[in-house]
């Protein structure tokens, strides 16, 4: 027979004889916690993510922003999604792009993550970066390019899930993700 599994923080026996229980009859537990936004960015900042670049040239200046919320879709046709802000302001002026550059950012590209996310400055101000014949921005030493157009965008109560065809991908052998988990930049470990 099967053990039942359980959380590895949680205790798995009795505290004290007659000592006093939480809600589930374990001490130091206190239940599901009421949603709120910083409640749920706690949480979701709990599963660590990639990082991506997103930038176009518009205006024959390059255009961009970080997103950690980028997921493969589809391998046939070859698809990912992104999620963005309705606050953003920058999503706007790529969302008409013919084609947009994904790059997802390297180990050692933090601060640019940051710079990337920032809502002042120039977010491309000594980055190295290139541009392809269509516009699509890629960013240098990143770990992976992706090109792609703009395809359906969904309702995602306050962001919209867009589509995006991919076009070509160029991958860096070697050259390891940004992790972004519980707002600090990690790097990974090979595990024994």
């Amino acid at each position: 027979m099967a053990t039942p599994a359980h959380h590895p923080t949680e205790p798995t026996g009795p505290t004290a004889p007659g000592g006093p229980t939480g809600p589930t009859g374990l001490t130091g537990l206190t239940g599901p916690t009421a949603l709120d936004a910083g409640v749920l960015r706690q949480a979701f900042g709990a599963y660590p993510t990639g990082v991506v670049a997103i930038g176009a040239l518009r205006d024959g200046a390059p255009v961009g922003f970080a997103a950690s919320s980028f997921v493969s879709i589809s391998l046939e046709p070859p698809m990912v999604a992104i999620s963005v802000a309705r606050t953003s302001t920058t999503w706007p002026r790529l969302a008409g792009a013919p084609v947009l550059g994904l790059s997802v950012l390297s180990h050692g590209q933090g601060a640019l993550c940051r710079k990337l996310a920032s809502r002042a400055g120039d977010r491309f101000g000594g980055t190295p970066w290139r541009a392809t014949a269509d516009g699509a921005v890629l960013i240098h030493d990143a770990a992976l390019w992706l090109t792609a157009r703009v395809g359906p965008v969904y309702d995602g109560g306050d962001h919209e899930i867009v589509l995006l065809e991919l076009l070509t991908a160029e991958l860096f052998p070697g050259v390891e993700p940004l992790v972004f988990h519980t707002s600090q930049f990690r790097e990974l470990t090979p595990h024994a």
